[in-house]
């Protein structure tokens, strides 16, 4: 199975429990299609960085999974009917994507580098 990772922007009429069920919605899908979800990331309201459908801000959402390829398609053909997404972008992660993601998740990147101590000879 592949990794992947989409990036779903719903419309910012909707109040947050309505964005939650529809991202549930999604994430059904993608479990009842086979495939398993690594993380899930929600973004919240966030400023567009140009108007889409006269709209400036949306409910952003992150989600990687491993799924089968044939499930992308079904999955990006509920997205274009339903009306409350905006944008979505699914991307296929390769080796080098799923190691940098990995890393982020275990906080490999937050981390504060340790203080030098110099030492006086």
């Amino acid at each position: 199975m592949q990794q992947y990772e989409i990036v779903i922007v719903l419309t910012p009429l909707l109040s947050e429990e309505t964005a939650k069920e529809a991202i549930a919605k999604y994430s059904k899908t993608l479990t009842d299609g086979g495939a398993e979800i690594v993380q899930e990331d929600n973004w919240g309201l966030r400023k567009l960085a140009y108007p889409i459908q006269k709209k400036t801000t949306g409910y952003y959402h992150l989600t990687e999974f491993k799924a089968p390829g044939e499930l992308i398609n079904k999955l990006e053909v509920e997205l274009r009917r339903d009306e409350r997404v905006l944008r979505f972008l699914t991307i296929a992660l390769d080796k080098h994507a799923v190691a940098y993601n990995e890393k982020k998740r275990s906080g490999a990147f937050n981390k504060k580098p340790a203080a030098k101590v110099e030492e006086a000879n």
